[in-house]
């Protein structure tokens, strides 16, 4: 009962903060010679499910851009194989502009998870604009006797393999968080996985495991009804609806940092023009003061940049979770 109260309650907070994307707008004709993009709905793959963080800033930014470009932008949520099914439905789409992708840190994953993926990111994809960041935080159950990082590590490393984890499933962030920090401290925990973060984390709340890594937001209600303990956000500054949490760095941890960034992509071969006006449009909408409050409030940074910024990001950590999967030891699927 728990597990579904939670569960419905974050949902419902989605939905109230980020309705479908301009459902109130009305769908004009398919293009006409000579007309400016857009000039009918534009598909929005949402590699995740409905109510994931990655939905939210998907539904929150399009509902926006629909308004600026008077067109709708149809949320469309392809989920499955940690994203891959969504990224690759956008790969193989024509690039005309009227498909389009919200990404999150598993583009960067994949590489290094797949054997074989049924896309190429950097041939198939071309970036369109930086959106957001989400900072995790290293929650335990309230039976486990440690009050700051520090005195969770030195219990772990006194208790060897008799605490475990939850995460949402082999090669989420919150998975590598969590192999970062036992790679760094050499560690071990056992890890369990579950079918998506927001599971992990209602099982944590339940006792099941003793510690997991989640996204601030879905994390707040747990925190403030006392059902889980925060012990360190995994960013560089203290998160603003957490200020009295420190950040691992703070607590004396070099180097264990791990954010979930978003960014939109489009296919590869998508004309210049439609690109700049896109990311234009992005940048107008997540500069707004009404939408920086809204994201803020539901604990999501406004990050945007260019298609140039998008990419840098994207390489940059598609070879640091290389050496995390690396030195984890995780063999590609």
């Amino acid at each position: 009962m728990f597990r579904m109260a939670i569960r419905s309650g974050w949902i419902a907070a989605v939905l109230a903060a980020a309705s479908p994307c301009g459902a109130a707008l009305a769908q004009t004709p398919a293009d006409k010679p000579g007309q400016a993009y857009p000039v009918k709905p534009i598909r929005l793959i949402l590699p995740f499910p409905a109510g994931a963080p990655s939905d939210m800033v998907g539904r929150a930014v399009g509902q926006r851009l629909s308004e600026q470009l008077g067109q709708n932008l149809i949320p469309d949520n392809r989920t499955g194989a940690g994203g891959n099914v969504g990224i690759g439905a956008v790969a193989k789409a024509p690039p005309d502009g009227y498909t389009l992708l919200v990404a999150s840190p598993s583009i960067a994953l994949s590489p290094s998870l797949y054997a074989s993926l049924p896309y190429d990111a950097e041939r198939d994809l071309t970036p369109v604009a930086r959106l957001a960041s989400i900072e995790n935080v290293l929650l335990v159950h309230p039976s486990v006797p440690a009050r700051t990082l520090k005195e969770f590590v030195a219990l772990a490393r006194k208790l060897p393999g008799k605490l475990n984890y939850g995460s949402g499933g082999p090669g989420t962030t919150n998975h590598l968080a969590n192999e970062l920090l036992k790679s760094l401290e050499k560690l071990d925990i056992v890890h369990v996985p579950y079918k998506g973060a927001m599971l992990a984390t209602v099982a944590l709340a339940g006792g099941e495991v003793d510690e997991t890594i989640v996204a601030v937001a879905p994390a707040l209600p747990l925190i403030r009804a006392g059902r889980v303990r925060p012990l360190a956000v995994l960013s560089e500054r203290r998160v603003a609806t957490l200020p009295d949490v420190p950040t691992a760095k703070e607590a004396g941890f070099e180097g264990f940092q791990m954010s979930i960034w978003y960014g939109m992509y489009a296919p590869a071969g998508t004309p210049r023009d439609i690109i700049a006006r896109l990311n234009r449009e992005v940048l107008r909408a997540l500069e707004s003061p009404d939408m920086r409050q809204k994201l803020a409030t539901a604990g999501i940074d406004p990050w945007p940049g260019s298609p140039e910024d998008m990419a840098k990001l994207a390489r940059s950590e598609t070879a640091r979770y290389a050496k995390i999967v690396q030195s984890a030891g995780m063999r590609k699927e």
